[in-house]
């Protein structure tokens, strides 16, 4: 006979407001993204002076989209951003996994001395201007890796990737050792895999941390051919430059454009790329973050 749980009003009404409030921030969180989809596709006739919420398209047009796929400043933009997640990536998870496993070690010499230091990295920030002239020294200014290396591993996502490391079985190190298996067998064969949920997640963060940045272009970046794409939209919405129309005149096919519209589309070009990579690790995303609350 099934078990019939019986909650009181208390709980209920709990319940109730839960959903309601859940409700409520989703709302909060998903208009705006919808009301620039909406606005990227509007006529921009229709869209002077308008100053109200926007749930379907104002008419229908492409022509905002046309401007900003003409503008070759988006493109290189986006050549430079697909450089700087691929390949900053790859050295983040290099790094990040290498010393997340050697902080996991249990016989690894002064272990808890260096993750204090480690640590002590977390609370302690010297300012822009060590970084800057550490950066032009290395001889790194207006270079691509300006914004890769001085970044190049985050103490945050390492710790976590030590945890995840240290949660691990010692069996299973331990028998792979009895079969002869070395450091690099254990870690990318045994270890790895089996972290697999805490290895999608802090790609994510790394990923969407360098498909966000412009702050280290703005410091370290003189040539514009290395901008990513977040410093050309930052001048479209921040700095009202023109720049988007890159010297073409304003209108295409009898169409006046609209600053506001450019806005809009270039808001949504450059930022559907990275929700798509979502769904793909969504499943993985609480249990990796967790990991990181799990004490040793």
């Amino acid at each position: 006979m099934a078990i019939v749980e019986r909650k009181t009003v208390g709980e209920r009404t709990l319940h109730g407001v839960n959903i309601l409030l859940l409700a409520v921030m989703t709302v909060l969180f998903l208009y705006p993204m919808w009301h620039c989809l909406m606005a990227s596709f509007s006529d921009p006739s229709k869209l002077i002076g308008y100053r109200g919420f926007i749930f379907s398209p104002m008419g229908f047009s492409l022509a905002g989209y046309k401007t900003v796929f003409h503008n070759q400043n988006i493109m290189i933009g986006y050549e430079n951003t697909l450089f700087y997640v691929i390949v900053g990536t790859v050295i983040n998870m290099a790094l990040t996994i290498l010393g997340g496993y050697a902080l996991s070690r249990r016989q690894m010499m002064f272990k808890r001395a260096v993750t204090l230091i480690i640590v002590f990295t977390m609370y302690i920030d010297f300012g822009l201007i060590p970084a800057f002239l550490n950066v032009r020294d290395l001889g790194l200014y207006d270079t691509r890796w300006a914004i890769i290396l001085p970044g190049a591993i985050s103490t945050y996502n390492m710790i976590v990737m030590r945890t995840a490391f240290a949660a691990l079985p010692p069996s299973l190190e331990e028998s792979a050792m009895i079969d002869g298996a070395n450091d690099f067998t254990i870690l990318f064969r045994i270890s790895l895999p089996l972290i697999k949920a805490t290895f999608a997640v802090v790609i994510l963060f790394y990923a969407v941390g360098h498909w966000n940045a412009w702050y280290s272009a703005l410091v370290y970046l003189q040539d514009r051919k290395k901008f990513p794409l977040q410093m050309f939209l930052r001048e479209i919405l921040i700095a009202n430059s023109s720049s988007v129309t890159d010297g073409e005149t304003n209108s295409i096919d009898g169409i006046q454009f609209l600053d506001e519209l450019l806005k809009f589309c270039t808001i949504i070009v450059s930022t559907v790329p990275i929700l798509v990579i979502y769904p793909f690790v969504q499943k993985y995303f609480v249990t990796g973050v967790m990991v990181g609350s799990v004490k040793e």
